[in-house]
């Protein structure tokens, strides 16, 4: 049994909470997982920014922000695995939409993934890594749908 939240913390009415879990509920199956748990929560660009500050002492706006606990071991409680908090600029993600010239749909589908990966353990600090994540986004986006194209 899995159990993956969903908030919405800012006024914005976009967000599509039962479609983010079935994207999550796709990406769990795809990387053979379960009894794990973790949040996602949507934010506005103050509270990332504010987010980014106080953790990662960088003082600027960011779109996902990933607060894994299993930096070093699993953490298990009650049989769950615990992997950690995904927080999603809905603001930032807008623009970044705007930016590549595609649906608000496939950047908060990117950044649920991108931040999900994170909490596994997936990293892009080399190009090998990075090239191994990328390639891990792409494969569960699309086999779930969210295509990358140009509105």
């Amino acid at each position: 049994m899995n159990i993956i939240e969903v908030f919405n913390e800012t006024n914005d009415s976009n967000i599509d909470k039962k479609e983010i879990k079935k994207l999550i509920k796709y990406a769990l199956k795809h990387e053979n997982l379960d009894n794990v748990e973790f949040d996602i929560i949507f934010v506005n660009n103050t509270t990332i920014k504010k987010l980014n500050k106080e953790y990662r002492n960088i003082d600027k706006v960011t779109d996902v922000l990933t607060f894994a606990l299993e930096d070093y071991q699993e953490v298990i409680y009650d049989k769950i695995r615990v992997l950690g908090d995904i927080y999603i600029s809905i603001d930032k993600a807008k623009e970044q939409a705007f930016e590549y010239e595609h649906s608000f749909i496939r950047e908060i589908s990117f950044l649920t993934i991108h931040g999900f990966l994170h909490l596994l353990g997936y990293d892009h600090m080399n190009k090998t890594d990075e090239k191994n994540m990328f390639k891990k986004q792409e494969e569960i986006l699309n086999g779930y749908g969210i295509k990358r194209e140009k509105k």
